[in-house]
């Protein structure tokens, strides 16, 4: 994030809208579709790693959900709301591509190390022998992700922005 835009906060920086369109019409849209017009982010977005950790929640108690939770596959926003049934998909995906560049980044940024989590822990998985080995997997990457989640949530609601190195130092 460059300094100006980490001094202004996320939460004073209005999603941009495409060129042609009027900002008070953009926002309008955004909102009706449910997608928040300040960071141009949606939060349906976050149910696909909410899906991965409640999968990963029920590891400890029956170990067979591991299984489960090796078929979930890392999804890309776009990708997310492509495969979607979200009714305004194609203006999530606009709304995401003309976000401020340094929101996205951070929302980015977040969403890779949440799937570069995901995905590591599902290879270590595959690789255990014993159920719990991969029930102290789940409940790591359970108390990695969740903040994560939060933090992003705070982004697409224009909160304040996500100290990254603090949610995960206390991970």
């Amino acid at each position: 994030m460059t300094a100006a835009a980490s001094h202004l906060g996320q939460s004073q920086i209005p999603s941009q809208q495409p060129a042609g369109l009027d900002a008070e019409a953009w926002a309008a849209r955004l909102r009706a579709a449910n997608i928040n017009p300040r960071s141009g982010l949606a939060t349906d977005y976050l149910n696909h790693f909410n899906e991965a950790v409640m999968l990963l929640e029920m590891v400890p108690d029956m170990p067979e959900c591991a299984e489960d939770f090796l078929t979930w596959t890392p999804l890309s926003y776009a990708e997310h709301f492509t495969a979607s049934n979200f009714k305004a998909r194609d203006l999530a995906i606009e709304a995401y591509e003309n976000a401020e560049p340094a929101v996205r980044a951070q929302f980015d940024h977040l969403t890779d190390t949440m799937t570069s989590i995901l995905t590591a822990v599902g290879t270590a998985m595959r690789e255990a022998k014993q159920d719990k080995t991969r029930m102290r997997l789940a409940e790591q990457a359970t108390l990695w992700v969740k903040p994560l989640i939060a933090a992003c949530g705070g982004i697409i609601n224009g909160g304040a922005e996500a100290d990254v190195e603090t949610i995960m130092a206390n991970g």
